[in-house]
């Protein structure tokens, strides 16, 4: 299956063409994580100390000033910032990816002018970049939760499969922005809005019980919500997320990645002439 521009919007090309480019995807990726920190004292330790502090400054803001609570049984200092930790992992993974999906083509002229090199990593780099970031956080997330409760439900192991579809969704959405805007360069600037409306129309700062019924609708548009509140669940009580409910958003989620690679795939092949 091609597009009028002669490039494949098949799946399984796609996939196959990532499967044969993925020593290249991890090279610039790790070359990007290691990029972030190049030059400064901590360097990589970074990765570790921005979340650790991240998170300590929540305690402090939430648990000790406002004295925040979640409604939690046994609710500790810790346990509000930790629950508003986690909706910010899952926001922080989306909002970083489709912030630089604009830039990703404009920025990188010489790969699409003078020389061979498959344009449609550059999203999916981008969202290994801030995978292995979240992973971190999550990471420092589930070793503090366990130390304040004392233990952690195994139904943690499925938070990495919970993420997955909403990757899926983001390097779906990277694809779109990430042409588009080499054909509307307006677009860049709608990305911080867009950013910003997902972190508050998602339920970071608050629960979803607490909106009245005649608003939820805008959270349940939301693509982060779902995914949040399933992350947090396994993580508070331990659930496992419900089947039919998560196999729904995979496939929506797999719609969204493959009308975006579509998308790139159609229009690339003016890039060179707008660039």
């Amino acid at each position: 299956m091609k597009s009028s521009s002669g490039f494949s919007i098949s799946p399984i090309a796609a996939l196959k063409e990532f499967i044969k480019t993925r020593e290249l995807i991890a090279q610039l990726v790790w070359s990007e994580v290691v990029g972030r920190y190049r030059g400064s004292f901590a360097g990589f330790l970074w990765s570790f100390l921005n979340p650790l502090f991240s998170l300590a400054m929540y305690t402090f803001v939430f648990g000790v000033v406002f004295k925040a609570r979640w409604g939690l049984s046994a609710e500790n200092t810790f346990d509000f910032s930790m629950v508003l930790f986690t909706g910010l992992i899952v926001h922080g993974l989306v909002s970083e990816t489709i912030n630089r999906a604009p830039y990703l083509i404009l920025s990188n002229p010489s790969y699409v002018k003078q020389v061979v090199f498959p344009l449609e990593v550059l999203p999916v780099v981008a969202l290994g970049s801030s995978l292995f970031h979240a992973a971190i956080s999550f990471l420092l997330l589930i070793v503090i939760w366990s130390i304040a409760h004392g233990s952690m439900a195994l139904a943690v192991a499925f938070i990495p499969l919970l993420i997955l579809p909403l990757s899926l969704i983001t390097v779906g959405v990277s694809w779109f922005m990430a042409a588009a805007t080499v054909y509307f360069r307006d677009l860049g600037q709608l990305v911080t809005f867009i950013s910003s409306g997902l972190l508050f129309f998602s339920p970071i700062f608050y629960p979803v019980s607490s909106v009245p019924e005649s608003f939820r609708i805008f959270l349940e548009l939301n693509p982060l919500t779902y995914i949040i509140e399933q992350v947090r669940a396994t993580l508070i009580s331990g659930e496992i997320p419900e089947l039919k409910g998560y196999l729904l958003y995979f496939l929506v989620s797999a719609i969204v990645a493959w009308a975006g690679y579509a998308w790139f795939q159609k229009t690339r092949a003016g890039f060179s002439d707008v660039i």
